[in-house]
C-alpha cells in the first residue's frame, strides 16, 4: 500500500504532474520525453517513455517508483529475468522498465541543501531525477533500479 514502507528495495517515490512534452520537438516516433514534477518533493523529473505501449500526454498525473527489487519484502533479485512473475510489486503498475544509474551530479555533498541529479538509462531511455540530496539517498552509481509508473486519475 502506498506509500510503501523505506528500507524495502524502494530508492524513491512520488506522485508526478506531466508539466511538458517533447519541448524540443519530437525525436523518436514510439518515444515521448515527459517534463515533470513532483508533488510531495518538488522534484524535476525529464524521462523518457514508450508511448507506443503506455502513452503519456500533457498534463496526466502519475505515481513513480523506483525500486532496487520487485519484491514486495525487498528480498534482492538474483538478476535473472523471470517470465509472468507473479505477486510481485509489478503487479499493481501500469509500466515498468529496468535500467541502471550511470551518473549522479550535483553541489556539495555534505550540505543539507544540496540539489543532486540522477541520471539512468532503460535500454536507452534516459531518465534525469533532479531535487534534494535527501531525496536521492541510496542510489549509487551502477545500480540497477526498477521504474514502476501508474496514472491516477484526478
Amino acid at each position: 500500500e502506498w506509500p510503501l514502507r523505506p528500507g524495502a528495495g524502494v530508492l524513491f517515490e512520488d506522485i508526478f504532474d506531466v508539466k511538458d512534452v517533447d519541448p524540443n520537438g519530437k525525436q523518436f516516433d514510439r518515444v515521448a520525453r515527459l517534463f515533470c514534477e513532483s508533488e510531495s518533493f518538488k522534484m524535476d523529473l525529464i524521462l523518457d517513455v514508450n508511448t507506443q505501449i503506455y502513452p503519456v500526454v500533457l498534463r496526466d498525473k502519475f505515481r513513480l517508483l523506483l525500486a532496487t527489487t520487485l519484491q514486495e519484502d525487498g528480498a534482492p533479485d538474483d538478476g535473472s529475468y523471470t517470465a509472468n512473475l507473479e505477486g510481485t510489486r509489478a503487479d499493481t503498475f501500469e509500466y515498468v522498465m529496468y535500467g541502471r544509474i550511470y551518473r549522479i551530479e550535483g553541489d556539495d555533498f555534505g550540505d543539507s541543501n544540496a540539489i543532486l541529479s540522477a541520471y539512468i538509462s532503460y535500454g536507452g531511455l534516459l531518465m534525469r531525477l533532479k531535487g534534494a540530496a535527501n531525496n536521492l539517498h541510496g542510489m549509487e552509481v551502477g545500480q540497477t533500479v526498477y521504474l514502476l509508473m501508474k496514472k491516477l486519475a484526478f
